[in-house]
């Protein structure tokens, strides 16, 4: 393993890697960082064309000292899809879509989960407890079955169902808060102070982050080590956006991509958009956004606590936040589905909803490449199709 240290990105205070550890002294979440001169030194491009298609493929960029402690489903390397009816009818030249919908769990959450879990359970971790929106908790809670590691999910009440079985199914203890995921962490925290036991809400460990980063990484190998002109990703928490961020830098300093950083675009519902409105006025941190509701449930977070490292890396790669309304997601998601095939979930469909409204604009161009991340499958929100099916005799003709 390459890892030097975790640091603050805020306060710039370092910590051992090899310590259980959650946040910084300061209250901020800690980041890993690896010596990427060694990296470079150990592993070709070239190297990876022989190693499996999953995310385990980029070891060296992950925190996992022993490979005996990797807890892995087979996740990653998933598929990088032209939208050619899609991109005809809207004006885009290149437009594709990163499908998270076939990774295990159906969710780009069993990135962080894997990487996750298996550092904790490298570094001896017995409990893991966590808040969640839904999806999180159904990746966490499965790959720590397969780690042996206990789960403790709490989830807001009106989560969708599929969900709570998911959890539920893997044998983690589940319960719900008659609340938001904001009140769910609120219990977390209680629990791990009375318990000892270790909290993976967003950010507040550091691996997480290591696994969403693999996107970032994949979509450099999948472009030929270039990298797109646009990427456009629902963004809740942030880490997903945060850990592209990361990837990019880390390969652009290891030498395996050029100077050119794609616009990097933070989606939101219009029913709880704190980034939007910090980018809006031009701030680096978000204020808690109150009575937030949307179908889009992946991102409905009120206040990330990583805000400050979104909005960092949106400023920095001259990109922008726009927020979507929750009739456009529906929209966008039959018309993804009726063209191309593909159902995809309300996050996703939010990326494709902001990439029309970009191109309207101007902000995007028709011939720019442009890479929207779908981070789930439809299948999980089948509350969000509503079709009136006619019934048949089986004496009728069509």
């Amino acid at each position: 393993m390459f890892v030097t240290h975790l640091e603050c990105p805020k306060c710039k205070k370092t910590y051992e890697s090899e310590q259980i550890i959650q946040l910084c002294e300061c209250g901020a979440p800690l980041i890993v960082r690896y010596d990427l001169k060694k990296v470079a030194a150990s592993v070709t491009k070239q190297d990876l064309l022989s190693r499996p298609a999953t995310l385990w493929r980029y070891k060296e960029l992950l925190p996992v000292r022993d490979e005996k402690n990797v807890v892995s489903l087979g996740e990653g390397m998933t598929p990088l899809c032209r939208m050619d009816r899609l991109g005809a009818k809207k004006g885009f030249k290149n437009l594709y879509m990163k499908d998270e919908g076939i990774i295990p769990t159906g969710t780009f959450k069993a990135r962080g989960a894997t990487v996750g879990v298996s550092r904790a359970k490298e570094l001896g971790i017995d409990t893991l407890a966590m808040p969640t929106n839904g999806n999180a908790g159904g990746s966490w809670a499965a790959y720590c079955a397969a780690a042996g590691i206990r789960s403790c999910i709490i989830m807001p009440q009106d989560a969708p169902d599929i969900n709570r079985r998911e959890v539920a199914i893997t044998g983690a203890d589940v319960y719900l808060v008659d609340g938001l995921i904001s009140d769910a962490g609120k219990i977390v925290a209680r629990a791990v102070q009375k318990y000892g036991w270790f909290d993976a809400s967003t950010l507040k460990e550091p691996y997480r982050i290591e696994g969403k980063k693999t996107m970032g990484l994949e979509l450099a190998e999948q472009f030929g080590w270039d990298v797109p002109d646009v990427i456009l990703y629902p963004t809740g928490g942030g880490v997903g956006i945060i850990g592209i961020y990361k990837a990019l830098r880390e390969l652009q300093e290891m030498g395996w991509i050029g100077e050119k950083m794609p616009r990097l675009v933070a989606v939101q519902a219009s029913g709880c958009a704190p980034i939007v409105k910090a980018w809006e006025e031009g701030r680096k941190e978000s204020d808690f956004w109150e009575g937030a509701h949307t179908l889009a449930f992946g991102i409905t977070v009120p206040k990330a606590l990583g805000d400050f490292l979104v909005l960092d890396a949106v400023y920095k790669t001259d990109g922008c936040a726009i927020s979507i309304d929750d009739d456009e997601v529906l929209a966008a998601q039959k018309e993804l589905a009726e063209l191309e095939g593909d159902f995809i979930c309300p996050e996703g469909a939010a990326t494709f909803a902001a990439a029309e409204k970009l191109l309207k604009k101007g902000w995007i161009r028709p011939e720019e490449k442009v890479v929207a991340l779908n981070t789930g499958t439809g299948l999980k929100y089948p509350d969000t199709v509503n079709v009136d099916i006619p019934v048949m005799a089986p004496s009728d003709d069509l």
